[in-house]
């Protein structure tokens, strides 16, 4: 596939700056791959495409406030910081805007100069903290809202840019298909017998890197960390044995059960736990998952390769089409998509 086919006209009024108050009245365009057909409905009308005994499974990774806004302790200009990746208690990778004349050794600080960050790798944009990495984002770190939300985090952002069942921490971005969730959904989703697993990986800055090889296929994925309890593998198990529905809640979830899938004729004794690179994209074989819930993704982007491979090209570009032409919100912050 080239890359030029991963791309779509979006006005940009239909990027979503803010969340619904309600999450789960998102609008839900149900696309379906056999009669092609696509129906306008909400996030809570969910309900009505699950029955007994099918698996709903969800990433309970939380994200970590790792945006830090500081500044050049000589020069005083701004500096917008991204923990990227932790190498140890005060290290990090970074991601920092502006990047101009980046020096070795030079002090970014924050809080009236308590804390400071110096830069111990210009090339591989390392810092160093003179403190906990943990207390310095708890005490001064924001949520990293993605860079098509045009505004600076909010206190809202904190609980509304988290799933409401995330547990484990290590995200710098959120598993966004999981946002419309609410409790009284999952409840009422447990009542008609769904089983409802859970699997962790952490999403990094790469899952949202833009591909930029005209051949996709060249284009590699960073790896992100992922763990899989052995009593959900065995619960999955038994579901695709007895052909029930398997329901990938986001592209993180599909890309975890897609790298282990392999593992599930084991009957494992262990969790699974380790790294990830999968790069799913058009001409995959999809082994477990059946049904995939997901946001609308930005064009040129491994997640809109990953939706093109489970719904065919031409099927995802007419219900993008027809969303845009419906007015659906796009994004992180925006509406949802099943395709069944």
């Amino acid at each position: 596939m080239q890359l030029s086919e991963l791309n779509y006209n979006l006005p940009k009024e239909l990027i979503a700056q803010y969340p619904l108050e309600n999450r789960d009245t998102a609008k839900l365009l149900v696309l379906n791959r056999k009669n092609k057909k696509i129906e306008h409905r909400q996030f809570f009308n969910l309900v009505d495409y699950l029955s007994a005994e099918d698996v709903l499974v969800l990433n309970n990774t939380k994200v970590i406030p790792a945006r830090l806004l500081g500044w050049r302790k000589n020069t005083k200009g701004k500096v917008d910081l991204l923990l990227r990746e932790r190498l140890d208690k005060n290290s990090y990778k970074v991601l920092i805007k502006p990047v101009r004349a980046l020096k070795l050794n030079e002090e970014i600080v924050f809080d009236g100069g308590k804390i400071n960050a110096k830069v111990i790798d210009v090339k591989e944009k390392i810092v160093s903290f003179n403190a906990d990495v943990d207390d310095v984002i708890n005490e001064y770190g924001k949520i990293p809202l993605p860079p098509y939300i045009k505004r600076l985090p909010q206190d809202s952002d904190k609980v509304m840019y988290q799933t409401i069942y995330a547990k484990e921490t290590g995200s710098i971005a959120s598993p966004t298909a999981g946002l419309h969730f609410t409790k009284k959904l999952l409840d009422e989703i447990t009542k008609i017998g769904v089983k409802i697993i859970f699997v962790t990986l952490h999403v990094g800055y790469g899952t949202f890197k833009t591909i930029t090889t005209n051949d996709i296929r060249e284009h590699k994925l960073e790896e992100e960390s992922f763990e899989i309890l052995k009593e959900d593998l065995e619960i999955i198990r038994v579901a695709k044995i007895n052909k029930k529905k398997i329901f990938s809640v986001g592209t993180t979830s599909t890309r975890v059960l897609e790298t282990v899938a392999s593992t599930l004729d084991l009957k494992n004794k262990t969790n699974i736990k380790g790294e990830t690179s999968l790069f799913i994209y058009p001409g995959y074989n999809f082994k477990i998952i059946d049904h995939l819930i997901t946001n609308f993704h930005l064009p040129h982007t491994s997640l809109l390769a990953l939706v093109y491979a489970f719904a065919g090209q031409d099927l995802t570009k007419k219900a993008y089409q027809e969303a845009i032409e419906c007015k659906y919100r796009f994004y992180s912050y925006g509406d949802s998509m099943l395709i069944i």
